[in-house]
């Protein structure tokens, strides 16, 4: 369907970032991305972006107040505290995203008379993930832990209350881990591991495995994911439901870590235990000179990775003394719905190292 105007809410993040990309070049789509930081690749995608910031409510009514002619949202924005895994139970961090969304689809929704669909990010943390155990697989409507605080639940509720009524309709996706591509995003475990790895590299060193047990995953592709939100934006069947959404595979690092290693130029180290979050800042010097080595567009490590290291350290179970962990969703929902498509985790993985070597965010694997 043409004449869509899409607002995409955290634009710079891992999941705007791809459906920038997902839409841009589109004839009958025009898009307006919002976030603090530039997008990265900005000149190339053809869009209006905004700098704003979704905590001040003053600049978001008068900003948001005037997009009249808005016809789809996609709400990626999201406030992470420094201590980015403790932080996910804070009353802060809950209290601040959801003053975000409100500030946003509050004056929008009285503004956008044509608005048709909006798109909202959740995960697997809506099924207690992150605290706990959960029967498998986690099913949508059924295995929701409302009982575990969570910003989901704010905003999901406000969703739905502000859309009674409205000809408007939502979609609510839950993936699991997202990789993609973007810069100083809280929870991208591409460029942390591309990073730790060229630092390694760089030393003649194989590709230890720094992480714990080594826990049964699922992985989205971001442009996978992308691909997700635009047929939601149109689908009757996406319409006010709840998707899980994966790659259609599971994982396990000890199974991916051979690829990874091939797919940066590397040989598979035995496992050596490291709190990246702890220890790959230290080396920020080393990171440098390998940025001034190879020509790197890629930013400092700080600006680079955000809080990364710190997702990875959770992801790959550093420091746990209990068994294996088990976090899988049923994707039987989405695909009745009518979204079938699937990716290889293994060729993810490739794909991305590929494409940040190409772009010159990571050193080349093979020289």
């Amino acid at each position: 369907m043409t004449g869509k105007h899409i607002l995409i809410a955290g634009a710079s993040g891992l999941v705007g970032y791809a459906v920038l990309k997902h839409f841009a070049g589109q004839p009958g789509v025009r898009l307006t991305g919002v976030s603090r930081r530039s997008p990265f690749g900005l000149d190339d995608l053809g869009l209006r972006f905004i700098s704003a910031d979704l905590h001040d409510q003053v600049q978001c009514e008068a900003l948001f107040g005037s997009m009249h002619d808005v016809t789809h949202v996609v709400y990626a924005a999201l406030h992470e505290q420094p201590a980015l895994v403790a932080g996910w139970r804070e009353e802060e961090q809950i209290a601040t995203n959801d003053r975000m969304l409100r500030h946003l689809l509050g004056p929008l929704a009285r503004a956008a008379r044509g608005l048709r669909h909006v798109t909202l990010l959740q995960g697997t943390k809506a099924y207690g993930a992150h605290v706990r155990r959960f029967d498998l697989p986690a099913r949508e409507g059924r295995s929701e832990a409302r009982d575990v605080p969570n910003f989901y639940w704010n905003q999901e509720d406000y969703l739905k209350e502000r859309q009674r009524g409205a000809d408007w309709a939502w979609t609510i996706f839950r993936p699991q881990i997202i990789f993609g591509q973007s810069f100083g995003s809280a929870m991208n475990p591409i460029p942390a591991i591309g990073v730790y790895a060229a630092l390694l590299r760089e030393r003649n060193e194989p590709l230890y495995y720094p992480g714990g047990p080594s826990n049964v995953l699922e992985a989205v592709d971001a442009d996978l994911l992308a691909r997700a939100i635009a047929w939601a934006g149109e689908a009757d069947a996406a319409r006010n439901e709840i998707f899980n959404v994966t790659n259609g595979d599971v994982f396990q690092w000890s199974g991916v870590w051979p690829a990874i290693a091939d797919a940066l130029g590397m040989e598979v180290g035995p496992p050596r235990p490291r709190r990246l979050a702890q220890t790959v800042p230290a080396e920020a010097s080393d990171w440098e000179l390998i940025r001034q080595r190879y020509s790197l567009v890629a930013p400092p490590m700080a600006d680079y990775l955000g809080a990364s290291l710190q997702y990875l350290d959770y992801l790959m179970a550093y420091g746990a003394r209990t068994g294996e962990k088990i976090s899988v969703v049923s994707t039987v929902k989405i695909r009745q719905a009518g979204f079938g498509e699937v990716m290889d985790t293994e060729a993810m993985f490739r794909k991305w190292f590929k494409l940040f070597e190409e772009q010159k965010l990571l050193p080349p694997g093979r020289r």
